[in-house]
This record gives structure tokens, C-alpha cells and sequence, in this order.
């Protein structure tokens, strides 16, 4: 095969297409884990929260293991770890059996975006990064929009328990494949011409110059990466804004019907992943055209994350649901086309040895996210009575965040000259 690095990206796919799916499925449920097991609305949004919280940690700890021992096995154990533990709720027997299984499902689904980004710098030159990473993470969105017909009828027609054990088996297939047919780096591999290899190895570049490994500490006083991390927060409190409170806002809000709100809450999931593949494309379609890493990468996120502000900023104030949902989904658009920027800055600025620690620690901090984004949003609705004020929060996130990159997105000091 010519770049079997295509098969690579491909099984990648379907891992995050799986692990958002898996992610999503105990919302979609809900209702019947609620009624069964008499739970208030106060502890479901615990078991929720539970998940963020090992998740965010474990982005960190997988991207930090996957330096050390390789991305091949780092994600093998977690998916394994993440697929048992997806199954689990169909043996829970009460809250707290439930909590637990959440949280270690957490630590096993964290260290998938890293190990991603990890993989994708052994097995792509650096004109290709934004891309494959876009394409890579279109399988999330495509999960999370998928998540709801997938999940739900099997819940309907077999059982709730039935659902959780189905999408797991979905991971188990999945290793198997991976297991065979990826190897950590692409010289290692039998079905990689020397051409290929050429081809990966002459465009891995990075805009640091150093033959002395660098710390962790060092990476993250680099403006760059603040920024970066910054920018990275803003997206995903857009994102887990979205995924926790949208639905209800349109129910609340604008008055639709559980059935409707459950159809049109999809359509901004699917623009958010045409926004996955897209954003990759222009971004390293930038690199080529100015022939300068930090420079396309931040005109991305800054130009995408300012147009996200306005869109989610906006959302607020309509007063019709088709406005709500096209604004929201123009948001998600924007937002989720930067988002390949952020994981190509990373691997532009960090000696491949380090790309798994520090996307880690910038994909930790950025998904605290999750436990901030639902809980501010319902203290804020709580309070004033309505969502305008939490829609300018994140859109005020989301401009300064790209204000912060314009200004601070720079070469790493040390580095040679940021083109390629």
C-alpha cells in the first residue's frame, strides 16, 4: 500500500467515533438508570461530573505513559480498561456501584485524544498534522450525533443494561484490529515503503532546535503553550455547555417538545464534525501557503475562535428555536475548526519525545472544562431566570482565548525559524 498511514488514521476514526459514543450513553439512558434506581437529578449530575473529573486527570497520565512506553500499547490497555468498564452499569446495583464504575470509565477514555496526537507525530509529516488530527477527531462528533439512535433503540427494544454491553464489544473488536495491524512507529512497519518512510521522516519537522531533552516544567512557561491551553479551555466549555445544557434550553427556553429537542439537538453535533475535517485541511493548507507553523496555526484558531464568540454570543438573544439551533451550530462549526490547531501547535512546538506529556497536560487542563462548563451554567440560569448571560460567557471565553493567541502565539524561545 502507498501510505498505509491512511489505515492508521482510519482505525483512529472509529476509536473516537467509539469512545464518544460509549461517552454518551449514559446520558442518553438516563432516565431509565434514574427511575430504576430512584436517583435525583442532583446525583445523576454527579455521575456525570465523576466522569470528568478521572477523565481530565487521566488525559494527562495517558499522554505522559504514552512518551514512555509508545501510543500502541498506552491505548490498547485504556481502551480495554474503558470497554470493561463500559459494560459494568449493566451489573450496577445501586449510586454508588454506578459512581465508581463512572469514574474508572473516566480514567480509561482520557488518555484517547493524547495518544491520538501522539500517534499522528510518529506517523505524519508536519504538513499533515492539522489534518489527519481533524479527521481523526470527526469520529467524535459523528459518535456524539450517533449516540442517540444507536443507544436508544437498543435500550428500547432489548433494555437498558443490554445497550452498555452491545457498545462494549464494539471496543473489544476494535483492539484486535489495532493490535494487528499498528505498530508505534511507521519504520517498523512491514507494510511501509521506504518511500513512504522518506516521506514521513523528511517532513517532521518542529520549530524547536535542541538535541537536549526538555522538561515538562519548560513547555508549559512557554507563552505559546498558555495560550494554546487557554484557547483549548474556551473550545471545550463551548462544547460541554453544549452537551449539558443545550438540549434543556431549547425545552426551556424556546418550549419543544422532548422528541424535537432530542432530532434537532444532532444538527449542531454534525456541524461540528464537518468542522473537525475541514479545520485540519485549511490549517495545513495554511502551512504550506505561507510556509510559517505558528503563523497559519494561530490565524486558525484566532479567526475560528473570534467567529465562534459571535455565534454563541448571539444565541442568547434570539427568540425562535431555528435561530437558537443554526447559531449554535455556526458556534460549534467555528469552534471545532480551531481545534486541530490546537493539537498541531503542540506537536509544532515539542521534541516528538515530549509530545505525549505535554498535549497531556494541555488536554488536562483544557478539559476541566467539563466540571466548570455545568455547573457555572446552572448557577447562572439558577440566579437570573434565563441563559442570555451564560451564552456571553462562553463567548466571552471563546474571544479571549483568541485575543490571547494572536498576541502570545510565538515561536518557543531556543527554536530556529518557525517555517519549514
Amino acid at each position: 500500500m502507498k501510505r498505509y498511514r491512511w489505515v492508521v488514521l482510519g482505525l483512529m476514526v472509529l476509536l473516537t467515533f467509539i469512545n464518544y459514543v460509549d461517552r454518551a450513553s449514559l446520558s442518553i439512558v438516563a432516565p431509565y438508570v434514574m427511575k430504576e434506581f430512584d436517583l435525583s437529578p442532583a446525583e445523576m449530575g454527579v455521575l456525570f461530573s465523576g466522569f470528568f473529573a478521572s477523565y481530565a486527570l487521566f488525559c494527562f497520565i495517558g499522554g505522559y505513559v504514552s512518551d514512555i512506553y509508545g501510543p500502541k500499547k498506552t491505548i490498547t490497555i485504556a481502551l480495554i480498561l474503558w470497554s470493561v468498564f463500559a459494560a459494568a452499569p449493566a451489573v450496577a446495583w445501586s449510586f454508588a456501584s454506578l459512581l465508581v464504575f463512572r469514574i474508572v470509565f473516566g480514567a480509561g477514555e482520557g488518555p484517547v485524544s493524547s495518544v491520538t496526537n501522539k500517534m499522528i507525530n510518529n506517523w505524519f509529516p508536519a504538513t499533515e498534522r492539522a489534518k489527519a488530527k481533524g479527521i481523526t477527531d470527526t469520529g467524535m462528533s459523528l459518535g456524539a450525533a450517533l449516540a442517540g439512535p444507536i443507544v436508544g433503540l437498543i435500550a428500547v427494544q432489548y433494555g437498558w443494561r443490554i445497550s452498555f454491553i452491545t457498545l462494549a464489544m464494539m471496543g473489544f473488536v476494535w483492539v484486535i484490529f489495532w493490535h494487528r495491524l499498528v505498530t508505534d512507529l511507521p519504520k517498523d512497519h512491514p507494510h511501509v515503503s521506504p518511500a513512504e518512510l522518506q516521506e514521513i521522516e523528511a517532513g517532521k519537522v518542529t520549530s524547536i532546535q535542541t538535541p537536549a531533552k526538555l522538561p515538562l516544567s519548560y513547555y508549559i512557561k512557554q507563552p505559546i503553550i498558555v495560550a494554546t491551553i487557554v484557547a483549548f479551555f474556551a473550545t471545550n466549555y463551548a462544547t460541554y455547555f453544549f452537551l449539558t445544557w443545550f438540549s434543556s434550553y431549547l425545552v426551556m427556553a424556546h418550549n419543544l417538545s422532548i422528541k424535537n429537542m432530542a432530532i434537532v439537538s444532532v444538527i449542531p453535533w454534525l456541524f461540528g464534525a464537518l468542522g473537525y475535517g475541514l479545520g485540519g485541511f485549511i490549517s495545513d493548507y495554511l502551512v504550506k501557503k505561507l510556509g510559517n507553523l505558528v503563523l497559519a496555526r494561530k490565524l486558525v484558531i484566532s479567526v475560528c475562535l473570534a467567529g465562534a464568540a459571535v455565534s454563541i454570543g448571539l444565541c442568547g438573544m434570539v427568540s425562535t428555536a431555528t435561530a437558537a439551533v443554526a447559531l449554535m451550530s455556526c458556534g460549534i462549526f467555528f469552534a471545532y475548526l480551531a481545534t486541530p490547531s490546537y493539537w498541531a501547535i503542540i506537536q509544532d512546538s515539542v521534541q516528538s519525545d515530549s509530545v505525549g506529556r505535554v498535549g497531556g497536560f494541555v488536554h488536562f487542563l483544557s478539559n476541566t472544562a467539563g466540571i466548570f462548563a455545568p455547573s457555572i451554567t446552572g448557577y447562572i440560569v439558577q440566579v437570573s431566570g434565563h441563559f442570555t448571560s451564560a451564552f456571553f460567557l462562553t463567548g466571552g471565553l471563546a474571544i479571549t482565548g483568541a485575543l490571547l493567541v494572536a498576541v502570545f502565539a510565538k515561536p518557543v524561545k531556543g527554536s530556529a525559524a518557525p517555517g519549514i
